[in-house]
């Protein structure tokens, strides 16, 4: 089992996605308790990035609406940095 450690700047950003997509908090709950389960699960459709982004994983939240989390994995500690849909990540 990961631990999921959160930093003030992710928060803020949760906050505001939340505050923006109210409907997504059940499947966003739901996503980080997957994740720090297993998260390599295969719901999550965990990936790594590329490019300048090579250091962090991305996972969907929901298919939809594309949104994603981006973290970091160090040591069985999962470090969310950004989240929002697509494009905005990107």
């Amino acid at each position: 089992m990961a631990e999921i450690l959160y930093t003030d700047s992710y928060l803020k950003r949760a906050r505001k996605f939340i505050k923006r997509h109210p409907d997504l908090i059940s499947q966003y709950e739901k996503t980080l308790k997957i994740l720090e389960i297993n998260p390599y699960h295969p719901s999550l459709r965990l990936h790594k990035l590329h490019g300048k982004l090579s250091e962090l994983y991305l996972v969907s939240i929901n298919i939809s609406y594309r949104i994603s989390i981006i973290f970091l994995i160090k040591d069985d500690k999962i470090i969310p940095i950004d989240l929002g849909s697509h494009d905005e990540i990107y």
